[in-house]
C-alpha cells in the first residue's frame, strides 16, 4: 500500500500531519510528534506582537531608572545576550530541522509587512522546510472594504515568495465574499498550499464580573462540513496543495477529506486530547480502510468524491441545501 503524498512540493510518507499546537512549540514534543508518527510537523507560530511586546519591555526596564546612578547600569545583562526576539524559536526551529528525518514546517504570524518578510528570511536560514502563514485577523475597521483586506492577502504572500526558496503555505479563514476566486487569487500570487481553514478564537462576555472572556475550545467532529466543502469544490481547479484542518478526531475524517481532496489533513485538538501516540490510531485506521475498500495507494483514493467527480455535483451546491431542509423532521412541526 502506497500511502505516499506530496505537500506543496515536499514528500510525505503519509498524508497525517501535526498542525501547530503547544505540541510542536518544544524540540522534545516536535520530536515525540515524530516518534509517533506524524508525517510532517507545523511548529507552533512565531508572533511578531509578542517579539516588539518582549523587546518594548525590555528597553524600558533598562532605560526607566538607569539614569540616577551610572552603576545600575551594571544590573543589567547585555541586550544581545537578553533572549528576547524570534531567537529560542529560531533555535528549536534549527535544533528539530537537523535533529528529526520529517520536515518541519514553521507558522509565521506577523502584523506588520516588514515582519512578515524579516521573520521568514530568518525561518529559511534556521531550516524549515516550509513556511505556514498564519494570517489571522479579525477587520474592526468598518471603513475598511473586503478588496482592501483580500488585497493584504495577496500582498503578503507576494513578498514572502519573493524574499524565500522554500514553499509557503497559507492558513486561511473562510471569510471571503467568494472563496473559490480567493483560492485561485492567492495560488496565482505563489502560495504553494492552502490550509482550510483557520478557528477564530471568538470571546465570550462574563456576565458576573462584566468582562470580555477570552476562550479556547478544541475543534469536534462537527466542524468538518465547511472545510470539507471547499476542498472538494477546489480540488482539480488551483495550483497549490490543499491542507485540510479542523474537527480531525478519527480516522473518519481523515478519510472524508482525502476523498474531497486534500493533499493532506492536519490535527491538532485530537492530539492535545489523546496524547501524540494518537496520530498511531489516525494512521491504522486509514489503512484499515483502504484495504476493506482495495485502495492501494492514497492518489487512488483522493479526491475521488470531488465536486467534478461525482455523479451529482449538485451535492455540494444549492440544490442539495434545499433537499437538506426538506428531509429534516421534527416532532414539534
Amino acid at each position: 500500500m502506497d500511502l505516499t503524498t506530496n505537500y506543496m512540493g515536499l514528500e510525505l510518507r503519509h498524508p497525517i500531519v501535526a498542525s501547530s499546537s503547544p505540541l510542536s512549540g518544544t524540540l522534545d514534543g516536535i520530536k515525540r510528534l515524530e516518534d509517533s508518527g506524524a508525517a510532517a510537523v507545523v511548529m507552533t507560530s512565531l508572533f511578531e506582537e509578542q517579539i516588539r511586546h518582549e523587546n518594548e519591555s525590555y528597553s524600558y526596564l533598562v532605560e526607566s531608572g538607569a539614569q540616577s546612578f551610572a552603576e545600575s547600569l551594571s544590573y543589567f545583562p547585555d541586550f544581545d545576550a537578553y533572549p528576547v526576539g524570534p531567537d529560542n524559536y529560531l533555535n528549536i526551529l534549527r535544533l528539530a530541522s537537523e535533529s528529526t528525518d520529517i520536515p518541519v514546517i514553521a507558522s509565521l504570524n506577523c502584523v506588520t509587512g516588514q515582519g512578515w518578510i524579516d521573520y521568514a528570511r530568518q525561518m529559511q536560514e534556521a531550516g524549515a522546510k516550509g513556511i505556514e502563514l498564519n494570517i489571522y485577523s479579525v477587520e474592526a475597521d468598518l471603513d475598511v472594504s473586503g478588496a482592501e483586506v483580500e488585497q493584504r492577502y495577496l500582498d503578503i504572500v507576494r513578498a514572502v515568495k519573493a524574499t524565500v526558496e522554500i514553499p509557503i503555505a497559507l492558513k486561511l479563514s473562510p471569510f471571503f465574499s467568494s472563496m473559490g476566486h480567493m483560492a485561485k487569487s492567492l495560488a496565482a500570487a505563489g502560495a504553494d498550499a492552502l490550509v482550510l481553514f483557520n478557528r477564530f478564537y471568538q470571546p465570550d462576555i462574563d456576565i458576573v464580573d462584566l468582562e470580555v472572556a477570552p476562550t479556547l475550545s478544541l475543534s469536534s467532529a462537527g466542524e468538518i462540513r465547511l472545510p470539507l466543502l471547499w476542498i472538494a469544490l477546489l480540488h482539480g481547479k488551483i495550483n497549490a496543495s490543499l491542507g485540510a484542518t479542523r474537527g480531525v478526531e478519527r480516522p473518519d475524517e481523515v478519510i472524508k477529506y482525502l476523498l474531497a481532496g486534500a493533499d493532506v489533513v492536519m490535527t491538532t485538538s485530537s492530539l492535545l486530547r489523546n496524547g501524540p501516540a494518537h496520530l498511531g490510531t489516525l494512521l491504522d485506521g486509514l489503512k484499515h480502510w483502504m484495504e476493506t475498500r482495495g485502495f492501494a495507494s492514497v492518489s487512488t483514493l483522493r479526491g475521488s468524491m470531488s465536486h467534478d467527480k461525482i455523479t451529482n455535483p449538485g451535492a455540494f451546491e444549492r440544490a442539495n441545501y434545499i433537499r437538506v431542509l426538506e428531509s429534516y423532521k421534527s416532532p414539534y412541526v
